[in-house]
């Protein structure tokens, strides 16, 4: 995610957001999942940041990051779940310790 350039070696001009280096997605204590991000502006370092999901959020975005990874159109329809999960799919409003 970057509204500057793509080249992760060059400083990008506006602000660019990124995940931080071996800091792992991890829960919350009111059951969401934190995936910690660095905000950069103009190539320089400005903050941490927490994108926050819910459970079901975060099954979304795995879906489509599923999709996505296996060059497949990236929709989640109803009921719809990636191989890669079919397997694992376990109910989403249960917290895992």
């Amino acid at each position: 995610m970057s509204t500057g350039t793509s080249d992760n070696s060059s400083p990008a001009q506006g602000l660019c957001v990124s995940r931080v280096p071996g800091k792992p997605v991890a829960w919350e204590p009111d059951g969401r999942l934190a995936v910690p991000l660095w905000l950069r502006q103009d190539g320089r370092f400005d903050t941490d940041l927490a994108l926050r999901l819910s459970v079901a959020e975060a099954e979304v975005l795995h879906a489509q990051l599923c999709y996505a990874l296996a060059d497949e159109p990236v929709t989640t329809p109803p009921g719809a779940t990636p191989y890669c999960r079919s397997h694992q799919r376990e109910d989403a409003t249960v917290r895992r310790p």
